[in-house]
């Protein structure tokens, strides 16, 4: 620093958090002293052949001994408790610095707001730019995911050439995995034998995608399963040009025996413009609400509700009789009827737990389970997702060393 050059303002900062923290230092020192306490002291008679000798003390012994005072005090659980609960307290207090600040500069600052206000509308408009390129990119997508869900459910047979794949060749499987993939061979081919025909498409193929991702298949029920063996396509639409932000995901069903629909439909509402009265919390486009679709159950398949029994006991004449009662059940299609948000936007906190994790999952249908279908089936998207938790743990790790 050069000389006559002043400190930056965050020093003064610094010091006025200094003075802030300082009844938490106090604190910890007293709890500190009365931990020591606890601790076998001296027999006075052990004292009296020892000389004292007063030694002046260097800069470095001061540091070396605050730093195992420090270090002493951060092992106490007791300390730590007292140290968490104080700063529990400054979360979200202000510094005081902005009201030290003289009133033409925080006159400064507020206009430095203004401009960061403008900011956050034009980042809106980035995220609807966005939205039309998704929108132009998913039509260029949607000939190669018809072409799948032609292969999927046998409508179209590829070609010996559109069958090969070369594996990467540097892959060495391990043993375990050379004996996972016989025995999968085995069962396969076990199936193969009870089967008369050779099966047709993919069976089972979004099924599985289902019950190998763990956000997806924590909502099936065994009941589920025979339905969502004849769902052959999943597709994401977008609102059109002009229209109110918005994405709807359609569920193909071949027929059944369940329910008459084709289609089952989930549209969630987006918005992506900053709040009025708090426009400095935008960080893109939300989800605002979502509808879903009526089901045209066949009569005594509807997996949405059950039929219970219940005994009841009259109180004066003593007799019994049994009372038949429908409550809802659990069931992956349950994702059609999600709650209605009211116009006051105010939810019980169910509702609102429900409708969160139906946001979550239509976001990860939309950006994840639609785009790479084919390797969640496989399995290897998931193996991907594990190895980013991997990495992200092991930085951690590193994060925590001394």
């Amino acid at each position: 620093m050069t000389g006559g050059q002043k400190q930056p303002s965050f020093v003064f900062l610094w010091e006025w958090e200094e003075e802030k923290l300082g009844s938490i230092t106090q604190d910890l020192a007293k709890m500190a002293d009365m931990d020591n306490k606890d601790q076998a002291e001296l027999d006075p008679a052990d004292m009296e052949d020892v000389e004292e000798v007063e030694e002046e003390e260097t800069g470095e012994d001061v540091n070396s001994k605050a730093r195992q005072l420090t270090v002493q005090m951060m092992q106490n659980p007791q300390i730590l408790a007292a140290l968490q609960e104080r700063l529990d307290g400054l979360v979200g207090s202000p510094s005081g610095y902005m009201e030290s600040l003289p009133k033409v500069v925080k006159r400064r600052v507020n206009a430095l707001k203004n401009l960061q206000v403008k900011c956050a509308h034009i980042e809106a408009k980035f995220y609807e730019e966005v939205h039309e390129l998704e929108r132009k990119y998913a039509a260029l997508y949607q000939p190669l995911f018809d072409k799948r869900s032609d292969i999927v459910k046998a409508a179209y047979e590829p070609t010996e050439e559109e069958c090969e794949w070369k594996a990467d060749e540097e892959e060495e499987l391990t043993v375990s995995k050379q004996e996972e993939m016989k025995e999968k061979a085995k069962v396969e081919e076990e199936k193969k034998d009870e089967e008369k025909e050779d099966p047709k498409g993919i069976p089972e193929f979004w099924l599985t995608v289902f019950k190998n991702v763990d956000l997806l298949s924590d909502m099936l029920q065994e009941h589920d399963e025979p339905i969502l063996k004849h769902l052959q396509d999943i597709k994401v639409k977008f609102s059109d040009p002009g229209q109110p932000m918005s994405f709807s995901l359609e569920f193909y069903f071949e027929p059944n025996e369940f329910f008459t629909n084709t289609l089952l439909t989930k549209t969630y509402k987006m918005r992506s413009e900053p709040d009025e009265s708090d426009p400095f919390s935008f960080d893109g486009p939300e989800i605002m609400g979502c509808t879903g679709c009526p089901i045209d159950w066949t009569k005594g398949k509807n997996i949405t509700l059950k039929t219970i029994k219940k005994k009841q006991k009259h109180k004066g004449r003593g007799t019994v009789r049994t009372v038949t009662k429908t409550v809802p059940n659990d069931s992956f299609f349950n994702f059609f009827t999600p709650p209605d948000v009211p116009e006051s936007g105010e939810l019980d906190e169910d509702s609102e737990a429900v409708l969160a994790a139906d946001f979550e999952i239509g976001h990860f249908i939309r950006e994840r389970i639609v785009p790479r279908a084919v390797l969640y089936f496989t399995g290897e998207a998931i193996e991907d997702d594990d190895d980013d938790y991997d990495e992200e743990g092991e930085e951690a790790d590193d994060e925590v060393r001394p």
